[in-house]
């Protein structure tokens, strides 16, 4: 249990990069964006509806192991504010500094503007908020769900520091990561689904998203409950792919159902029931999938992961910025799809690596401002057993 578990690292680089694929996607999909091009792939939004589904609820999990991990080694006051300055502090820059670009290109593609930079960035210290306004938290929203998170939990982490508090939890954690109990904490999701689902449809407010919320505080809460549990990481790696499987066939049963024409269900009843059950058993198995794969197959570090593991919470902040700025000029081009998505992508990784390298980590406070950890002798590198939240 003291050594680092570097396939959680792994899981949580590989998440964010995904993700970066899935937003230079998002252009060329039918569900809305801040840049659309003329032409949509049905394909394309096939493959992009199946990740929106688990890719956030993995992440959140992960930051709820990394919060387990973070909170061995340090105190509730000093984790919170830690918090602080690797969450808020980035959050509040990106919403004034960086974000501004996407609703400026997303506003000068519809036409509400004139081209002109300056002449739009006035409008964010307005302080109206998005669509009204040009003041918007966008993808950083995973940022803020986390924070409030942090917070809403201090209790539960304050309890779990008594030493007999964290006996108890080190003990359940263990009995639950039982298969047989494992496989029943997809109930509550399903739930969530049952009764908020068509309620309080995704919106990434922080407020009346009680679908959202509480399925990632769920996910969240249930990391961190597990998160130091070795038999929680043997089970899954023992039934990886039994969970796959499972989850496949879930998968399988929604696009036949569901997916395919992207019909999802309107309105309370059986159909939703059904859904429900399905996406909640396919995203814990595949979530529980992963985890087992990677401590299997990924329990090693090298170079790119020590790299990556510093460098994907900048890439995470700038990354749809970069996007949509980019996106705004490569969706005029007149060639196909396929083309103008591969050159997204590698116009997106070779910005955010050349902004990184050369902006941000040479410099103390671009790195504060990104949210990557100040770095540490070679000596105390090593010394480190605690996996961050973000970043």
């Amino acid at each position: 249990m003291n050594e680092r578990k570097y396939f959680i690292d792994w899981v949580r680089v590989l998440a964010f990069l995904l993700l970066i694929f899935f937003h230079c996607a998002m252009p060329f999909v039918k569900f809305g964006w801040e840049i659309k091009n003329s032409e949509q792939s049905m394909g394309l939004s096939r493959l992009i509806w199946w990740l929106h589904q688990w890719r956030l609820p993995l992440l959140f999990f992960i930051s709820g192991v990394g919060t387990h991990f973070s909170l061995r080694k340090r105190s509730v006051l000093a984790f919170e504010g830690e918090r602080v300055v690797r969450l808020f502090i980035p959050l509040l820059f990106a919403m004034f500094f960086t974000i501004p670009f996407q609703v400026y290109f997303e506003w000068l593609q519809l036409g509400k503007i004139s081209p002109g930079y300056r002449n739009f960035y006035p409008k964010v210290w307005e302080l109206t908020p998005y669509p009204e306004g040009a003041l918007t938290w966008s993808h950083m929203w995973f940022v803020v769900y986390l924070f409030v998170f942090c917070i809403l939990l201090i209790p539960v982490f304050s309890i779990f520091k008594i030493k007999k508090m964290k006996e108890l939890k080190m003990m359940v954690a263990d009995k639950l990561s039982e298969p047989y109990f494992l496989h029943l904490f997809f109930l509550p999701l399903a739930f969530y689904y049952f009764k908020l689902y068509i309620r309080f449809p995704e919106q990434m407010s922080l407020l009346d998203d009680w679908f959202l919320f509480l399925f990632s505080l769920t996910l969240f809460f249930y990391a961190y409950l597990l998160g130091g549990s070795e038999k929680f990481w043997e089970t899954c790696a023992k039934y990886r792919k039994a969970y796959l499987a499972t989850a496949l066939g879930c998968v399988v049963v929604l696009y036949i159902m569901f997916w395919w024409e992207l019909e999802m269900p309107k309105e309370e009843g059986f159909r939703l029931n059904v859904y429900g059950v399905l996406n909640s058993v396919e995203i814990w198995c595949l979530i529980l999938a992963i985890l087992g794969f990677a401590k299997t197959h990924l329990n090693y570090t090298n170079r790119f992961l020590q790299f990556a593991n510093q460098a994907v919470y900048p890439f995470y902040i700038l990354h749809q910025t970069v996007i949509v700025a980019a996106g705004y000029y490569v969706v005029q081009l007149k060639v196909s799809i396929w083309i103008k998505l591969i050159m997204l992508i590698i116009i997106t990784f070779l910005s955010l690596y050349l902004i990184y390298r050369y902006l941000i980590k040479p410099f103390k406070l671009m790195r504060v401002l990104y949210g990557v950890k100040i770095e540490r002798r070679q000596k105390e590198e090593r010394a480190v057993r605690a996996h961050p939240v973000v970043g």
